[in-house]
């Protein structure tokens, strides 16, 4: 296997000499990452030394790099970085006790467009459910969203489903907040739901279903189809652009270290949602600037739409926003649609404190975001007591002063057409 090493000068040169004989590779090249302690200056390696790792990549066409450095040169942030930066060309990064592997992406011939997050919890579905909308106006668009939760075949969506469609699949069993029934029910598109289960750290899962659900979204030929990732982990099809949705409340060595650089630099767009106030999101720039300085960076903050009038009614709010936000959601309630807010709640994704609140709740619709117990708690609460239902779709909406975030969108699904049509 042809590969590049990665040296430092903190071991004397004989010894490197030695170790890059014994590797079973084929060493091509080698890389001086740092270090001087025991450089005497003018040493011989027995091959080819390249000024950086890209120069390396891109002279030698290797099949793998492998490191033979070591702390204090390359610790585990610079590791992690040199790993992304590996991955991010669709190489394997291995060293004395690790490997990591790019993950395995099945090739996609049809426009793609494909949607990542760093996390659970940072807005992914709610981006998706946006950009379905916003693209299918001039577009054929079908989504492919993969879940925890999803069915155990590849389900087609045609029509969006109705709260009783919901319930129903909810009392046989089924996850009906899936996020691909929150897709069809509030972005108006086909969509297919697929599940996975485990998550690398790069992205990889342990197994999923969404190769087959690519052969359904593909039979209808679609002008663009959009893969949605579940958390962290990647749709395993390689899309023409992919979109990464980061929580401008995480911290910025979360969102660019470990192997979310790795996401970072195969992304050709970063959203930064709930970028409310107090939250990082000039900091979070900063260092996606300085990992891929041409990606471009839209702040977002994240407000509900409910769809259908909840204008002078008593609303109680569910969601599975963080509490410190809810209160400004509330009021963006009042203010932009006329509802009589009487209780907020971020407690959607746990059952318990749900229940406990929706005893005292006392309101004449449940506005519900369609996640975790919408359906089995607070849906069939509100059947019970005989209190309506609506559906709270999120709106994205760019900081003042961000680029216009539509028309970033329309470039990815150009672009995506575009590189289409090369292959």
């Amino acid at each position: 296997m042809r590969t590049v090493a990665l040296i430092d000068g903190e071991h004397y040169p004989s010894v490197v000499r030695d170790a890059l004989r014994e590797l079973p590779y084929e060493v091509a090249a080698a890389v001086m990452v740092g270090g001087t302690e025991k450089l005497r200056g003018e040493e011989e390696y027995g091959v080819p030394l390249c000024a950086t790792l890209d120069d390396a990549l891109d002279e030698h066409e290797p099949e793998l790099v492998y490191d033979l450095s070591d702390e204090p040169v390359l610790g585990p942030r610079e590791r992690f970085l040199a790993a992304s930066r590996v991955l991010a060309r669709g190489l394997p990064y291995e060293g004395a006790d690790f490997r990591f592997e790019p993950p395995p992406l099945q090739r996609f011939d049809l426009p793609s467009l494909g949607i990542v997050g760093t996390g659970k919890r940072v807005g992914k579905t709610a981006v998706a459910g946006y950009v379905a909308r916003l693209l299918a106006a001039d577009r054929d668009v079908v989504v492919v969203a993969m879940g925890r939760g999803g069915p155990a075949e590849p389900e087609l969506a045609e029509v969006p489903p109705t709260l009783e469609r919901l319930l129903e699949l909810s009392r046989g069993g089924r996850h009906a907040a899936s996020d691909y029934l929150e897709d069809a029910a509030l972005a108006g598109v086909v969509t297919v739901g697929c599940r996975r289960c485990g998550g690398g750290l790069a992205g990889a899962t342990v197994t999923s279903n969404v190769a087959a659900g690519a052969e359904l979204a593909a039979a209808r030929s679609p002008d663009l189809v959009i893969f949605e990732g579940s958390g962290a982990a990647l749709p395993p099809v390689d899309p023409r652009t992919r979109l990464l949705v980061a929580g401008a409340h995480q911290p910025p060595d979360l969102v660019t270290g470990y192997l979310n650089a790795y996401r970072i630099l195969v992304s050709d767009l970063v959203l930064l949602t709930m970028a409310d106030e107090g939250a990082r999101h000039e900091e979070l720039r900063a260092a996606i600037g300085e990992l891929k300085p041409d990606v471009p960076v839209v702040a977002t903050v994240l407000r509900p739409r409910p769809v259908a009038d909840v204008a002078g009614r008593r609303v109680a709010f569910f969601s599975t926003a963080p509490e410190h936000v809810l209160e400004r959601l509330g009021e963006h309630l009042r203010a932009e649609h006329g509802a009589d807010v009487v209780h907020l709640s971020g407690n959607l994704a746990r059952r318990d404190a749900l229940r406990r609140e929706l005893d005292k709740c006392d309101a004449d619709v449940y506005l519900v975001e369609i996640k975790a117990a919408a359906i089995d708690v607070v849906a069939e609460a509100a059947g019970e007591r005989g209190i309506a239902v609506v559906f709270a779709d999120n709106e994205v909406l760019p900081l003042p002063g961000e680029p216009d975030l539509d028309a970033e969108l329309r470039t990815l699904a150009a672009a995506a057409s575009a590189e289409s049509a090369r292959r």
